[in-house]
């Protein structure tokens, strides 16, 4: 399975959320906050049973169940939902006040929105995701292998021209003495001088065309981590990154198979 049919293969497994018996303000607030997300969310209304509350399924198949006001945690400047799953309007509107909508440790309010629902996913698919949101979401995986500082660290650039802009993240994250890092790209450009991490010249189209970092935990199944998106449209990207170590695992070991023996040599060309 390809790195393509891999994306493929989480999509189709698209999760949905049934939002039960709480205002309609409350489900277009999560499909707000999860616009970038494959998740598909839906209300409906019962006679009877409890108001504002969730139920997350996969394949038809229960996974968990939740109130809309953990679900709404954090929302906005603080807004929350009351018990019948209602906005409650002057929180939504800060209370009247203008702070920042980051709190004392400058992270945004919102990254907490809808995390009981995350905490359940194995992968977490996004959608529309622009050349800006894709270099921040690799720079936690690679701040990861840094700190662990040992195992193998996977990292695709799409092209040459691409990867010799990150050369000297790279060497850097290369020149830890444990850490084995590898960088794949299409020979569009020219090659960049490496010193301690190894190129492979891809020679396929799905490696101009997808984005990935990869980090195998050094040797920590909780630490393992992997980004994967295929570019669908100009600078912006569709896919998935995971924390699930079996998912992980098969990423590296395809790569490995795969380009593991297309290593640039010193013309700048590709080993086969």
């Amino acid at each position: 399975m390809s790195l393509i049919e891999l994306i493929a293969g989480v999509e189709a497994r698209e999760p949905t959320l049934t939002v039960f018996n709480a205002d309609s303000a409350v489900t277009e607030e999560l499909r707000e906050h999860f616009a970038d997300r494959h998740l598909r969310i839906v209300e409906e209304r019962t006679d009877g049973g409890p108001n504002g509350y969730a139920v997350l399924s996969r394949d038809g198949e229960f996974v968990t169940a939740v109130t809309v006001d953990d679900l709404l945690r954090g929302v906005g400047d603080g807004a929350e939902a009351s018990a019948d799953g209602q906005l409650d309007e002057d929180a939504a509107d800060g209370g009247g006040g203008n702070r920042d909508p980051t709190d004392e440790t400058g992270i945004d309010d919102r990254r907490r929105v809808g995390e009981p629902i995350l905490d359940h996913l194995d992968e977490t698919m996004f959608t529309s995701y622009s050349h800006a949101d894709m270099v921040a979401a690799s720079r936690e995986i690679e701040d990861r292998a840094w700190r662990v500082g040992d195992g193998e660290l996977h990292a695709g650039f799409q092209t040459l021209d691409v990867l010799t802009g990150e050369t000297d993240t790279y060497d850097l994250l290369g020149g830890k003495e444990r850490l084995n890092v590898h960088a794949y790209a299409a020979d569009e450009g020219d090659p960049p001088d490496v010193e301690h991490y190894t190129v492979h010249v891809g020679e396929t189209a799905e490696i101009r065309e997808t984005w990935f970092v990869a980090y195998d935990g050094g040797g920590y199944d909780d630490a393992k981590c992997a980004l994967l998106a295929e570019e669908r449209a100009p600078g912006e990207f569709f896919g998935f990154w995971s924390y699930d170590p079996d998912t992980v695992d098969y990423i590296i070991d395809y790569l490995t198979e795969q380009y593991g023996g297309s290593e640039q040599t010193d013309d700048g060309g590709a080993t086969v």
